[in-house]
């Protein structure tokens, strides 16, 4: 399997970009989160990947480094209304338009994780598949977004012990699945989703 080659954009050639990613389009509970982050060129952070690729030990010191290191970075997200009002792909757009919006230092030029572009950008972007494995600012807003979301969903686990968040975040493994089952669903489920839909239809 070919590895993607780093991106670099032709049309931005400035420090003032964004990269911008999501975590949670797979859950079956909980908001979907999106981060966009303008590293500063003149502070290094080493050790900057696709967060699914990482260790949530890694994750977590990268986060905080991302945090201190970066020159501008928000968090925004996309609710369980919204996911199940607009689906998931257009709440996930609609959560990456309101991180980048939202940047303290605006960007001028955004880089978006996938192949598409989210509307309503107050700055030009760039689609650039599989991204968060190509570029730095892209890798670094997939770990904010990842991190917030299982910190998030985690908390959950205390409010609704019985689904057992804490273990698979909300994905729709074996164990979440019959939880689903066994206690029905709880207000951070997202009904639209088809697992959800047919506890709640009784099938």
């Amino acid at each position: 399997m070919s590895i993607a080659a780093p991106f670099v954009s032709d049309l931005y050639f400035g420090y003032l970009v964004a990269g911008v990613d999501e975590a949670g389009r797979g859950p079956l509970a909980g908001d979907v989160v999106a981060a966009a982050v303008i590293l500063d060129p003149d502070l290094t952070i080493d050790g900057l990947n696709d967060s699914k690729k990482l260790s949530e030990k890694k994750r977590e010191r990268l986060y905080s480094q991302i945090i201190e290191k970066a020159l501008s970075f928000s968090i925004a997200r996309a609710s369980v209304a919204e996911i199940d009002e607009l689906n998931i792909l257009h709440a996930s757009m609609l959560a990456m338009t309101r991180a980048v919006n939202s940047l303290p230092v605006p960007a001028e030029h955004a880089l978006i994780d996938g192949n598409r572009i989210p509307l309503d950008l107050k700055c030009p972007a760039e689609a650039v598949v599989k991204g968060d494995a190509r570029h730095q600012a892209i890798a670094a807003a997939s770990i904010l977004a990842k991190v917030t979301r299982d910190r998030e969903i985690v908390l959950m686990a205390e409010k609704y012990p019985e689904y057992a968040f804490e273990k698979h975040k909300g994905y729709p493994t074996a164990v979440h699945l019959d939880a689903i089952k066994q206690h029905g669903v709880c207000e951070i489920h997202r009904t639209s989703f088809g697992p959800v839909k047919r506890a709640l239809d009784g099938c």
